[in-house]
């Protein structure tokens, strides 16, 4: 059984090694083994992915294009640089490839309302879109911290018709979102569908939110194969819950000579504490929280420690079970990225090729920028671009420190 096949037909349902499970109080139960008998369903029913693929070429615009950053690869020398351009997806990001395929689900079950968490927004902005276009009631949660942060993402979101929620407890951030999704669920269950981000918590929604993205990986690998003609030598992904990552290392995860590399949140450095890294250089630990176990960023008491990102949607305590799998093994390798080093390959991004990535992506190419330049001209690098940059305009304003921009807001809200 090789990897790939092994993540969607484990004899163990619901691991991934020693990880992943279902740690839920009994009264969601009956609502996940219906979820887990419907996906089993749908996944078995050879006409369910035909249906996800015309929905997403025909409203989100697949197959999204690679890349080739020409002036980029010059500049640094070494590998061909590609990108995988999920940023070109309809609501910004690849997490319409999830949200749409849970619609599909969501469909098949009955139910009429959904639910979401969301960091970054992206999330929530895909998800209150197929809410709209199926005609479901929409709630978002969202950390209190993150919708001040992330303000365009909650205007669209209420334009599209969800009620966006800030949940003010804890952090403030992600995790505490992803709480207040599983309180609600836990009393709505029986008219709503949590549609989880992220490849994250309790069975089957690590395995759900892994089937849908993998149309990452499998898309690219056959674009590098017509293109190039050759699969990479190295991919890229950011990695927060890890749902891009799974996606796009799916389509390489059997090829043992694609070296696969995820990139975490340094923060401001994993020596001071203020990040948000669980598997680079080990800092988190394993442990069960929010229904599953992986590596959380924990004391050693098993409190969950705040997290630090410039990028929302990696600002998050745990980490997907399937990769803290695959990087026990060592089939991928997980690096860290400061917030310094984010801005900075934004920057160079921006200004050699004219693309405007999400912070959160832009891990993936600050990543890459630290070793590209050591590998040969023959050699060639896919990273992820999991997202679009306009949803984090005023934090990259900030962390720029644009003089003109500042005088702007100052101008603004003085008026006002």
């Amino acid at each position: 059984m090789g990897l790939t096949d092994a993540i969607f037909n484990h004899p163990r349902l619901g691991y991934y090694g020693e990880y992943g499970g279902a740690f839920i109080p009994e009264i969601l139960r009956t609502t996940l083994d219906e979820l887990t008998q419907v996906f089993e369903d749908a996944r078995r029913d050879s006409s369910f992915w035909t249906e996800f693929e015309q929905v997403m070429r025909t409203y989100s615009c697949r197959p999204t294009p690679i890349t080739l950053l020409e002036n980029l690869s010059r500049e640094v020398g070494g590998a061909r640089i590609f990108l995988k351009r999920e940023d070109l997806n309809h609501t910004g990001a690849h997490k319409v490839n999830n949200v749409m395929g849970q619609g599909l689900l969501v469909r098949r079950m009955g139910k009429s309302r959904v639910i979401a968490e969301t960091g970054a927004g992206q999330h929530g902005v895909a998800t209150a879109t197929m809410a709209a276009r199926l005609g479901l009631e929409c709630t978002i949660y969202m950390g209190a911290v993150d919708v001040e942060r992330q303000r365009p993402n909650v205007f669209w979101m209420e334009q599209l018709g969800a009620e966006v929620v800030p949940v003010t407890d804890g952090s403030a951030t992600l995790k505490d979102a992803i709480n207040e999704s599983l309180r609600d669920w836990a009393y709505s269950m029986a008219d709503t569908h949590y549609v989880l981000g992220t490849a994250c918590g309790p069975h089957p929604f690590p395995q759900i939110v892994a089937y849908f993205q993998r149309i990452i990986g499998e898309e690219s690998r056959q674009q590098l194969l017509d293109s190039v003609g050759r699969l990479p030598d190295r991919v890229y992904a950011c990695v927060g819950g890890g749902s891009n990552a799974t996606g796009l290392f799916l389509g390489f995860l059997d090829d043992a000579a694609v070296e696969l590399v995820g990139v975490e949140a340094g923060g401001r450095g994993l020596e001071t504490g203020d990040h948000a890294s669980r598997l680079a250089g080990l800092v988190g630990t394993p442990g069960v929280a929010q229904g599953y176990k992986t590596f959380f960023f924990q004391d050693a008491e098993g409190q969950m420690r705040h997290t630090h990102s410039v990028a929302a949607g990696l600002d998050y305590i745990g980490v997907s079970p399937i990769l803290a799998h695959l990087a026990e093994i060592g089939r991928v390798r997980i690096e860290a990225a400061t917030d310094q080093e984010v801005i900075e390959a934004l920057k160079r991004m921006m200004r050699s090729e004219g693309i405007i990535g999400a912070l959160e992506s832009t891990h993936a190419l600050a990543g890459a920028l630290r070793e590209v330049g050591a590998m040969t001209p023959d050699q060639v690098v896919l990273i992820g671009l999991s997202g679009r940059g306009d949803k984090d305009i005023f934090t990259i304003a900030d962390a720029l420190e644009d003089e003109n921009w500042q005088r702007f807001l100052a101008d603004k809200a003085a008026r006002s």
